[in-house]
């Protein structure tokens, strides 16, 4: 069954990437609209599966992923649809272009990954945002949804399928949905017609997909983000800053989880910088894991606080995704890069500081997919950064880093034109004549 899935995407895929981004954009603009014509069919479904999580007392950062009700998700979620569709076409771009030899030019254009498999937990709006980069971007999909949220799934999927399959020129078996672990197992073997696996949920569910597949892996397990207060950081921003990265939507991979304050403030603005700054975040909900070298500083208004704890070691090495941030006192910008470096999931990272200096190192030390300087963590995400939506977010080093957009679901080949010309003209394969390898402007190319 699996080895069907997957051949009948690739089948798929192949036709996909030819049609027209007018035809690709069309499609997504009528499954926008289909959603919002169902939008009280889907949040039915979506409340079953709310009303079973908590039966099954599930964690509250799941439930909260699983909730498209709230803080305009469901209307977000289309919106992304919609942006995707308006978005510049990703395929056929000139990257690259050569004259080889009079009459034979190469030129390098970008071009769909092919078949993706993306298996997520919790949150059904990634149904509607994968579909759309992925017909965007000419991909075939084929996705797995938590059980948790099977109910919203099959709504979401019922509507999306419905619509492509009689409203839209977009090939039968573009977007497949599946709903067995089974099912996962047998398509994580299928590397002769998947090209990419995105994993989106729980660092358990990354790590078995990257032990179990020799398929290319695209994504992150933790999002453990720091924000480093610096000497020269203004207060009242670094306040405004933490809490919102912190209580705007604390189950969010880009949630800070680590807030490394500089020693100077401790030993030098206590009572005027720290303990305001601690007593803000306290006020705000949010329960603080000091360094116990640093909780024996704190006056009993904080020390004492039913809000604070002494943490451990692991609590700096955690993704709490809750009201829970660990606390730590570092010398300067170097050690509280080299603190977050060691502990980081290399997902995003903030420095709050006026000193440009001390911002330039940081931002050029972290090795992280993200690094801010005076903003909060909680802008990592495709669609803050005008992606229009994301497929998830990628700490991977190669091919794609970052919020994933269309232009990490694209890759490129190379397209050589020329006019009888053979290799055994040319020295190095037999003749003498030379390569003339002279560049051509990608943006003046027009290719008939």
């Amino acid at each position: 069954m699996a080895d069907v899935i997957a051949k009948n995407a690739h089948l798929a895929s192949t036709v996909l990437k030819t049609l027209t981004d007018n035809e690709r954009s069309d499609a997504l603009v009528k499954v926008k609209h289909a959603l919002e014509l169902n939008k009280d069919r889907i949040l039915e479904a979506n409340l079953v599966d709310m009303e079973t999580a908590k039966k099954n007392n599930l964690s509250d950062s799941l439930i909260k992923r699983l909730d498209l009700s709230k803080n305009d998700k469901f209307d977000s979620m289309c919106q992304g649809v919609l942006d995707v569709a308006q978005l510049e076409d990703p395929l056929n771009k000139i990257t690259l272009a050569t004259k080889i030899d009079d009459g034979l030019n190469l030129y390098r254009l970008t071009c769909p990954v092919g078949v993706l498999l993306i298996i997520f937990e919790s949150r059904p709006e990634v149904i509607a945002n994968i579909t759309a980069l992925a017909i965007k971007s000419g991909n075939a999909a084929i996705l797995k949804g938590g059980k948790e949220s099977f109910n919203t799934f099959k709504a979401l999927s019922d509507v999306i399928n419905e619509t492509l399959s009689k409203e839209t020129k977009v090939p039968e078996n573009s977007i497949q949905l599946i709903s067995t672990r089974s099912d996962v197992s047998d398509l994580l073997s299928q590397d002769k017609y998947i090209d990419l696996v995105i994993p989106r949920g729980s660092n358990a569910l990354v790590r078995n997909i990257k032990d179990n597949t020799k398929i290319p892996v695209l994504g992150h397990a933790d999002g453990i983000c720091s924000i480093y207060v610096d000497e020269f950081a203004q207060m009242d921003k670094a306040t405004k800053i933490l809490i919102d990265s912190k209580t705007n939507y604390p189950a969010g991979c880009n949630a800070v989880e680590k807030c490394l304050i500089n020693e100077t403030l401790v030993k030098s603005n206590l009572d005027d910088k720290v303990v305001p700054l601690l007593k803000s975040l306290i006020e705000a909900g949010i329960t603080l894991h000091v360094d116990p070298e640093l909780l024996k500083l704190l006056p009993q208004e904080i020390s004492g606080n039913e809000k604070t704890v002494a943490a451990t070691e692991d609590d700096f090495a955690k993704e709490f995704l809750s009201f829970d941030l660990a606390v730590k006192a570092v010398k300067n910008v170097q050690e509280a890069i080299l603190h977050i470096n060691e502990h980081s999931s290399k997902h995003t990272d903030c420095i709050i500081t006026e000193n440009k200096e001390n911002a330039d190192r940081f931002l050029q030390g972290i090795d992280s997919s993200g690094v801010y300087w005076n903003c909060s963590t909680r802008f990592a995400d495709g669609f803050r950064y005008g992606f229009g939506a994301e497929v998830g977010i990628s700490t991977n080093k190669i091919h794609s880093r970052g919020p994933v957009g269309l232009e990490g679901l694209v890759c490129y080949y190379y397209q050589m034109r020329g006019d009888g010309h053979i290799a055994g003209d040319y020295a190095g394969a037999g003749g003498v004549r030379v390569f003339k390898h002279e560049k051509i402007d990608p943006n003046s190319v027009v290719l008939n």
